[in-house]
């Protein structure tokens, strides 16, 4: 990224009022040749007014080394220019200090008052001059040579400089007004880098959330499941071997399951990651700013949802998983069953998967009740289940709790819009509730 705004102001290496040494090696120069030229005319100008000619230097040399100032004091100057002009001394001083103030930031009226003063003293100064020489001279040109004269001076003395000068001026304000355009546009453009960099941070805490979400989805179930399994074979193994041989049956599909939803889940961790590393390897540096804004933007939009999941079609062979692992559960539907849109799916089926896995953990053996209503704009679900008993083959599996069931399900509909209600019953159970718009 170009460096531009105060980096570009040079730092303040000369001495007094001068930015720069050249600066003021320049200055130096300038005011040493005005001096030694306004010295040289100072001899003629002492001899014409009957002074000594040492006065006349000594005045040429202080008046000329005025020019030295030109940066700090360019009014100054250019007055002590037009005060000088009678005496025929300054030409080089009266040049530079117009252009010196034609640069710099004076006002325009100031400009051309000053200007406007030289040139009316040149161009009398130059007319008796001239007037004077020719009727010393003796000579018949013509009366229009005198103020053709005076004025070709006066205007070759006084206009380029100022010009010159304004133009400069013109040209120095106009970089400096794009240097601080293009100091905003990048304080705009780091600043959209930084919103983007904080877009980019709160979708990957969602993209987390998610992938946490989905994992304990996923996971919980299916191991919770493989334990019940577990301590019912471990408590029949010896008594029945056939139901043993069955409950080992049924764990291995269940880790199977699991087993295969993890697989699926980390290959499109996995292709999202080397799409990403793709993308940001073919991204130019100077897009930086553009690329990490959109890809905040689609994840933003995306809202973390996966791009496939379970559907209401597999209720019935959630149901049977818990009621193979000794659960009593009864499945009532009310309405017309329909397409939904597959994240409201994925998120009714995971409400009562987690749900029954809650069943599993802490009311072992108690009978559960789960109702499905189709209505007209929304979709309801309810998980109960009652107090569980006092001994249960599988309590002893001591299954293990996250404590994040459920404020996962209570995130996952409240993203859709909808409604999540949780609490235990007066008879002593628990029961689930959501509700989630169809659209």
């Amino acid at each position: 990224m170009t460096t531009t705004g105060e980096d570009h102001v040079p730092a303040r290496g000369g001495p007094w009022w001068w930015d720069r040494r050249r600066g003021a090696v320049l200055d130096v120069s300038l005011g040493a040749v005005s001096a030694l030229e306004c010295a040289a005319e100072g001899v003629p100008f002492a001899r014409d007014a009957g002074i000594p000619w040492a006065a006349g230097v000594v005045f040429g040399v202080l008046a000329g080394s005025m020019l030295v100032v030109r940066r700090k004091w360019p009014v100054a100057v250019v007055l002590v220019a037009i005060a000088i002009t009678p005496a025929q001394m300054g030409f080089l001083m009266a040049v530079v200090g117009l252009y010196t103030l034609a640069a710099s930031e004076m006002p325009r009226r100031i400009i051309g008052s000053l200007a406007g003063m030289s040139l009316l003293g040149t161009l009398i100064v130059t007319f008796v001059r001239v007037r004077q020489d020719m009727a010393h001279e003796d000579l018949d040109i013509g009366d229009w040579f005198i103020p053709f004269a005076s004025i070709a001076t006066s205007l070759g003395v006084t206009a380029p400089p100022v010009l010159l000068g304004l133009y400069v001026g013109a040209r120095r304000r106009l970089m400096e007004s794009l240097r601080e355009r293009a100091d905003s546009l990048e304080r705009e453009l780091q600043l959209l880098a930084e919103r983007a960099e904080e877009r980019a941070q709160w979708a990957r805490g969602e993209e987390r959330t998610r992938i946490a979400r989905e994992m304990h989805d996923v996971v919980a179930h299916r191991v919770s499941l493989m334990v019940v399994h577990a301590a019912a074979l471990q408590a029949v193994a010896r008594k029945d071997p056939e139901k043993a041989v069955k409950n080992a049956a049924l764990v291995g599909d269940m880790g199977r399951q699991a087993l295969t939803e993890l697989r699926e889940m980390l290959g499109v961790l996995r292709t999202g990651a080397d799409a990403g590393r793709a993308e940001r390897a073919a991204v130019p540096l100077a897009a930086v700013g553009v690329a990490a804004a959109a890809a905040a933007s689609r994840a933003a939009e995306d809202g973390g949802r996966p791009a496939e999941g379970p559907c209401l079609a597999e209720l019935e062979e959630l149901i049977g998983q818990s009621t193979a692992a000794g659960m009593v559960v009864a499945l009532s539907v009310e309405g017309e069953e329909r397409p939904y849109a597959a994240e409201v799916e994925s998120t009714a089926f995971r409400v009562v998967q987690e749900a029954l896995t809650n069943v599993h953990k802490h009311a072992a053996g108690a009978k559960t009740y789960v109702r499905l209503a189709h209505r007209v704009s929304e979709i309801a679900m309810q998980v109960e289940n009652e107090p569980p008993p006092e001994v249960s083959s599988a309590s002893s599996a001591r299954l293990p709790s996250g404590g994040n069931g459920l404020v996962g399900m209570k995130e996952r509909v409240s993203a859709l819009g909808g409604v999540f209600v949780s609490g235990p019953t007066d008879a002593g159970g628990f029961r689930v509730s959501a509700v989630i718009p169809a659209s």
